[in-house]
């Protein structure tokens, strides 16, 4: 169910949520920082424009939803969702939001990991599944995929099955699995038309990029 009552998302307001965002986010590393706030915002407002999503509730939960998260490989990382949530009920009280309001925005927030598996029950928390999970494919997705391999110290690819050809991925090893452990299958979990439709030339990207990696990497994995 829709929140009733009103609350204008107002320049003021995006601009007052976008900086505690970038307060959050600013120790973190290029995988989770605030440029990738505002693209997952960016993608959200055109999905929720798209398919009539409420924008008061679709964009505050998009800036909100990197205020907190567990290191990676943290014992309690699939519980980052759940935090980050809490901490943006403290930010919308302040903000005099209604109490539903702030409802449906903490509770896309907290389903959103794509981790916990979970196919949201309203339609703003699917969009802000869908815009998270589209800014981890194509051009940025690879970045982000590498930077995070480096933070984890983790090598690029399997020297002697780079691309999972006769095994199963296994990201928490090497970085190009995650290509086939995860990114690779975003697009059949994406919930709308307009996520999937921005999603296929992502997808073009990353083969057409594993494609000349394998270039580049066979004569090294062939020795």
């Amino acid at each position: 169910m829709r929140p009733t009552g009103s609350t204008d998302l107002t320049l003021d307001l995006i601009s007052r949520l976008r900086s505690i965002a970038a307060a959050a986010c600013r120790d973190t590393g290029p995988a989770h920082d605030f440029l990738h706030v505002l693209r997952v915002e960016a993608n959200a407002r055109r999905i929720a424009e798209a398919e009539g999503a409420d924008l008061a509730i679709v964009v505050p939960a998009a800036i909100l939803h990197e205020l907190f998260n567990y290191p990676k490989g943290h014992p309690e990382a699939h519980r980052s969702g759940e935090v980050c949530a809490e901490r943006a009920r403290e930010v919308l009280r302040a903000e005099g939001i209604e109490a539903a309001r702030i409802d449906a925005i903490a509770y896309a927030i907290r389903v959103h990991p794509f981790s916990l598996g979970v196919i949201p029950e309203t339609l703003e928390a699917r969009v802000l599944q869908d815009a998270d999970r589209l800014d981890a494919i194509g051009a940025i997705g690879i970045a982000r995929l590498f930077a995070t391999c480096a933070e984890m110290r983790r090598p690029f690819y399997r020297v002697d099955d780079p691309f999972c050809s006769a095994r199963e991925p296994d990201d928490r090893q090497w970085g190009v699995d995650h290509f086939f452990k995860k990114l690779l299958r975003i697009p059949e979990r994406l919930h709308a038309e307009a996520a999937r439709a921005m999603a296929a030339a992502r997808v073009e990207t990353m083969r057409e990029y594993l494609e000349r990696l394998a270039g580049e990497i066979g004569a090294a994995a062939d020795s």
